[in-house]
Order: C-alpha cells, then sequence, then structure tokens
C-alpha cells in the first residue's frame, strides 16, 4: 500500500513482515500535517493486518525523520492546532505487534521519539541523533519527556533536552536501551533479521507478550502528554516561540548546504 502522495509505503511479506517506508526525499521526512495522517493510517493498517506477525518502521538512508515540519510548528504557536491533538507516538505504540525502529539516517525532535516509541530500536553510527524543542523556544512534545529518557537513560535524556544539541549514533552504543548501534549500511539487514526471527513465532502469542510489555509505554505516553500540554500552552503564548521557529529552520537549511 501506497500513500496518495506517495510519502509513506506499506507492505507485509508471505512471511509476516510488514514494513513502512517514510519516503519523503524532499520533505527530508518532516512531520507535515499530511505525514502524520498517513503514517498514522499506515500504522492503523498493520494493527488491523492479520497477517502481520513485525512491523519495521524505516526512513531514507540519510534520514529516518527530520521532525516537526515548519508549517506544523508555525500553526502550534499560533495555536491553529493543539499538540495534544497530535497523536502519532500513540498510533506506534498500540501498535499490537512487535515494532521495529530502523534509524539508519538522521532522526530530530519528533522523529527521534516517533523511533524510540518503537520497541526495538537500531541506530547508525555516524547519523546524528537530537532533540532540538528547546533550539525554537518551546518544549518538548509527543512523549519525548517519558519515552527518551526511558530509552537513553535519564541524565543523558536531560542533556539533549536542555540543550539541543546532536550525537552520533556512536555515542548511544553503551549504557543506553537501543539494541543495536551499527554502521548506517548494517541497520537495516539486521532488522531485517530481527524482525524474521520475531515472525518465526505464533502471531497470537506475540500480540499477548506485546500487550504485556508495552504497558509501560503507554502510561509514560500519558504521563507525558498531560504534562507537555500544560508546558506547550506556556511557551506557544509568548510571541517570541514563532520567531525562533523560524530562525532555527532558517539555520538548519543553511546547514544543509
Amino acid at each position: 500500500m501506497t500513500s496518495p502522495s506517495g510519502r509513506v509505503r506499506q507492505s507485509t511479506d508471505s512471511d509476516g513482515v510488514s514494513v513502512i517506508e517514510l519516503c519523503d526525499a524532499e520533505g527530508r521526512n518532516s512531520l507535515s500535517e499530511a505525514m502524520v495522517h498517513e503514517l498514522t493510517r499506515a500504522l492503523e493498517s498493520v494493527g488491523t493486518d492479520t497477517r502481520a506477525k513485525v512491523c519495521i518502521l524505516r526512513g531514507l538512508d540519510d534520514v529516518f525523520c527530520s521532525g516537526g515540519h515548519k508549517d506544523m510548528l508555525l500553526e502550534l504557536a499560533r495555536g491553529q492546532i493543539a499538540a495534544s491533538d497530535i497523536m502519532l507516538t500513540r498510533a506506534v505504540i498500540e501498535v499490537p505487534i512487535p515494532t521495529i525502529a530502523a534509524m539508519q539516517g538522521h532522526a530530530v525532535g519528533g522523529g527521534l521519539v516517533l523511533g524510540l516509541a518503537c520497541d526495538m530500536v537500531l541506530m547508525g553510527k555516524e547519523s546524528r541523533y537530537g532533540c532540538s524543542f528547546m533550539n525554537m523556544g518551546f518544549t518538548p512534545g509527543m512523549g519525548t519527556t517519558r519515552l527518551i529518557a526511558a530509552a537513553l537513560g535519564e541524565h543523558r535524556a536531560a542533556e539533549m533536552m536542555f540543550g539541543g544539541q546532536f550525537f552520533r549514533g556512536s555515542h548511544f552504543a553503551a549504557g543506553t536501551g537501543v539494541n543495536y548501534v551499527l554502521p548506517r549500511a548494517e541497520v537495516w539487514p539486521k532488522a531485517m533479521s530481527v524482525a524474521r526471527r520475531i515472525a518465526e513465532k505464533p502471531r497470537n502469542a506475540l500480540l499477548i507478550l506485546k500487550r504485556s510489555l508495552s504497558l509501560g509505554k503507554r502510561l509514560a505516553f500519558e504521563e507525558a502528554r498531560t504534562v507537555e500540554t500544560l508546558m506547550h500552552e506556556i511557551c506557544f503564548a509568548r510571541p517570541e516561540t514563532a520567531k525562533l521557529i523560524e530562525e532555527n529552520f532558517a539555520e538548519a537549511a543553511r546547514n544543509d548546504k
């Protein structure tokens, strides 16, 4: 299945391995309103596919997901949409089968937490990962404040969220909950290897175990969403936030050249 725009592709093979691909090269896999909608639909489709036993979420070779699209962030800052309405992280957590994030490329902000919401995580050694929310004048969202700490460690997560800096994947090779940190070219083959081993198991048993193991993450997300909504109401009420968003994207564009 390919979304009408071609930004999201989803397929399930004969072994029960389902793959969701973010493939918006032009938009650097940013989370625009359309991308969020299409990705959520793909996740829901996997959840209702009785053939699927495990799902891999992957992006482009050089970028997994670059986080919130500029237009969406400005709409948040102007109060045109509410941060609490963006439920993409919950959609990942609620996929009823095991999920694997094959993050061989860069992952930023909401794009990083999108991957960390999966049950298993693979990163690329040479790729960059970070939380840039504070660089734009507002606090983290999408469940970041709880999920990133659970995945990467409380103190490391605090440095990333407060400082807004980026780290190479090699930084997370030890002392975190990441399953594998590999050279970028090895991430996808390893993700498929892990998925095929899981797909050998009975689907009904996988569903039961997933429901049990995901409980802590579900609770953490709901707790984070409650606190993050309050923080966002305060941050987005400040007029300088929109200006900082514009400046951050302008600087990112210069650095990409």
